[in-house]
C-alpha cells in the first residue's frame, strides 16, 4: 500500500491549541489569607499534558495504527491539494477539516486499526497545521525508510476509556506507567507520540486547577549566561552543565561505528539530563518566589554565531517556558524584561561604569567608579533587571499594569533620587 496516497477505492467517498487563559495573580497588600481569598474568587483553569510511557508490549499494534494514520493525513494533503487547485476547478476552495471529515466518511472499513474518531482527528489536524503555515500542502507522512516520520496516532478523549490498570482504546489494551496519575482525572483529545528511538507515549491533556500559595519571598531577577545558565539577584546560581560536551565522546564513537540507534540514545540522554536541571532550578525559583523578571536575552540571535553549541546546551528557551506555565499554575508574576545595559550600570548607584564591548565580557568582578562599590557581573545585572521588572509596570486601576518598559539606568537613577529625598526629608 502507497504511503503517499489512500487505498484506490477510499477515494470514491466524496461525501492542540491548548485552551488556557493566562493566570494574572492580583496584588495584595494585606494578609496572605486575604491574598488566597482573591485568588480563589478569580481562579481559573488550566491544561497540562500528562506524557506516560507506554509499556513495550504495545509498541507492535502502535508502529501498524501509526502507519494508517500517515495514509489519512497523506489522503487528506491530496485532496486539499486537489481541491485548490485553480487550473483544475473553477471553484478552488481549501478545504477545512469539516469538508475534510465528510469526504473520509465510510472510511473505516479500509483499515484495522484506527476508527472514526481517529481518521476526524487527523482531518481537523491537518487543516488547523495548514491554516497556520498559509500554505497549500503540508509535508508527506512517511512510514518507512531512513527519513520516515515519527509515529502519531490521534484520538478523540470518549475513545480512550479507563480499565483496570489500563487503558483501552480500539479495542487494544495499553498499559502505561505512572497509571495511578490518571485516577479521578477527566481528560480531552490526546495522541500516542513516538520518540526518536522507537518509545511511545500517551499524551493526555488533564484540566486542572492552580495550586495558588504565597511565596516566601518577594521578588527576584534572573540573568541568563553560559558560563552560569542563570544567576539570580539573591546570588544563587545554576551552573553550565555542558551535557552536550560530557556526551560528545560517546556520541561520536556511535556514530563513527554506526550505531544508530545507541546516537539517539546518547541524544535523548543529555536532553534528559538538561531538562531535569532546568526543572529543579525552575520550581526552586518558583517555590521562594512571588515576582519572576527575566532578561530577554535571544538565543536565535546567538544561534549564529561561535557560541551556538553552548547557547543551545543552556537551554535558555526552555528555562523561560517552565518559569512561564509554572508561574500561572502557582499564581505567580512572571515577566521577560529588556536587559540592556543591566551589565554595565551599577545596582547600587545607577551609572554605566561597568565593563562594556566584546573585551568586557572576561571581567567578572568591577568596582563603580561612581560610589565604590564592588559587584559580581551576573548578580549585579540580575538586580538591574528585577528593578527593571518591578518598575515597568504601573498601576492602572490599583491591581493591574501596563506595559512601558524603563531602561535600567533610568529606573536605578531614580531608585537613588528617592533614597536620597527620603534622606533629606528624614534630616529635616
Amino acid at each position: 500500500m502507497s504511503d503517499s496516497l489512500m487505498p484506490r477505492s477510499f477515494t470514491r467517498f466524496h461525501g492542540i491549541v491548548r485552551a488556557s487563559r493566562r493566570f494574572q495573580p492580583p496584588r495584595h497588600t494585606g494578609h496572605p489569607q486575604e491574598y488566597l481569598q482573591m485568588v480563589d474568587a478569580d481562579t481559573t483553569s488550566f491544561v497540562r499534558t500528562f506524557r506516560l510511557k507506554v509499556k513495550a508490549e504495545s509498541y507492535g499494534w502502535l508502529n501498524a495504527a501509526a502507519v494508517e494514520a500517515n495514509q489519512v493525513w497523506n489522503w487528506a494533503n491530496a485532496t486539499s491539494i486537489d481541491a485548490a487547485d485553480r487550473n483544475r476547478r473553477a471553484n478552488a476552495k481549501f478545504l477545512s477539516g469539516f469538508d475534510l471529515c465528510n469526504l473520509s466518511a465510510g472510511a473505516t472499513a479500509y483499515f484495522e486499526r484506527i476508527g472514526a474518531d481517529t481518521i476526524q482527528r487527523i482531518c481537523c489536524e491537518y487543516a488547523v497545521k495548514r491554516r497556520a503555515a498559509k500554505r497549500v500542502r503540508l509535508r508527506w507522512r512517511v512510514s518507512r525508510g531512513a527519513r520516515r516520520s515519527l509515529g502519531w496516532v490521534p484520538f478523540k478523549a470518549a475513545s480512550v476509556k479507563r480499565k483496570g490498570v489500563g487503558l483501552r482504546f480500539c479495542g487494544k489494551f495499553f498499559r502505561v506507567f505512572e497509571a495511578a496519575r490518571l485516577d479521578g482525572v477527566k481528560w480531552r483529545d490526546g495522541c500516542f507520540a513516538q520518540d526518536s528511538v522507537g518509545d511511545w507515549f500517551l499524551c493526555l491533556p488533564v484540566i486542572v486547577r492552580p495550586d495558588v500559595t504565597v511565596a516566601p519571598r518577594e521578588s527576584v531577577g534572573i540573568d541568563l549566561g553560559l558560563k552560569d545558565i542563570a544567576v539570580t539577584s539573591d546570588g544563587e546560581r545554576l551552573e553550565a552543565g555542558r551535557w552536550t560536551h560530557a556526551y560528545a565522546e560517546k556520541l561520536a564513537n556511535a556514530q563513527r561505528r554506526g550505531h544508530k540507534r545507541q546516537a539517539k540514545r546518547i541524544h535523548r540522554k543529555a536532553a534528559r539530563c538538561r531538562a531535569d536541571a532546568l526543572h529543579k532550578f525552575s520550581r526552586k525559583i518558583i517555590d521562594q518566589y512571588q515576582n519572576i523578571v527575566v532578561g530577554d536575552v535571544s538565543s536565535l540571535k546567538l544561534v549564529k554565531t561561535r557560541m551556538a553549541k553552548s547557547v543551545l546546551d543552556a537551554g535558555w528557551g526552555a528555562l523561560k517556558n517552565q518559569l512561564a506555565y509554572k508561574s500561572e499554575h502557582a499564581g505567580r508574576r512572571f515577566e521577560v524584561v529588556d536587559e540592556k545595559y543591566t551589565s554595565r550600570a551599577c545596582s547600587s548607584c545607577g551609572s554605566l561604569s561597568g565593563p562594556k564591548g566584546v573585551n568586557g565580557l572576561r571581567v567578572r568582578e568591577w568596582t563603580c567608579s561612581e560610589c565604590g562599590d564592588s559587584h559580581d557581573r551576573d548578580v549585579n545585572a540580575a538586580r538591574n533587571i528585577v528593578t527593571v521588572g518591578l518598575r515597568s509596570r504601573a498601576s492602572v486601576r490599583g491591581n493591574e499594569s501596563s506595559h512601558v518598559v524603563i531602561p535600567a539606568e533610568q529606573a536605578a537613577a531614580s531608585a537613588v533620587a528617592r533614597h536620597g529625598q527620603g534622606a533629606q526629608h528624614a534630616a529635616a
